[in-house]
């Protein structure tokens, strides 16, 4: 549960979030895109963890920001690349029994292998039993180029293939 509350003698409003007893928190994620962080997580609301997710919260270090507290989840590594595609400065805080034991930043790989597909119908990744393989060409915004056919793709792209898929 998130919500806003005015601290005592102070005008300054704070936001409180509920800790996670252990499960995982995405911080740092780009403003706007912690739905996209679900959606690519196949995360529904369906599942019986509980999910928080509070947007745009003013931060120092980005200006604005995203958070995500997931109970009782833990990220694959995939799931890390995946979150590196939408958000390359994200980190990833591993809660157990409310502390934090495990602080990672996302690093977006040079190579992103068999997460997305090439959106160029004629590409032989789409016609052969290939992996799909694509170079980082820009960290942010992302700009990915396929290693068969040397398509670029964006970020809009990269999200539209998720959003498909469901």
């Amino acid at each position: 549960m998130a919500f806003r509350s005015e601290k005592s003698r102070s005008s300054k409003a704070e936001l409180y979030v509920k800790k996670i007893r252990n499960g995982t928190v995405i911080d740092h994620i780009s403003s706007g895109y912690a739905l996209d962080v679900l959606k690519i997580l196949n995360i529904t609301g369906k599942e019986s963890n509980t999910v928080a997710v509070v947007m745009n919260v003013p931060s120092k270090l980005i200006g604005k920001k995203d958070i995500v507290k997931i109970e009782g989840w833990e990220l694959r590594p995939e799931d890390v690349n995946k979150i590196a595609l939408i958000s390359p400065n994200a980190t990833i805080n591993i809660i157990k029994e409310y502390d934090v034991v495990e602080k990672k930043t996302v690093n977006l790989p040079r190579d992103i292998r068999d997460i997305v597909r090439c959106s160029n119908p004629a590409c032989i990744s789409k016609k052969e039993p290939v992996d799909s393989l694509f170079h980082v060409t820009e960290v942010e915004p992302i700009r990915l180029r396929c290693h068969y056919c040397n398509r670029a793709m964006e970020k809009r792209d990269i999200l539209g293939q998720f959003y498909r898929s469901s």
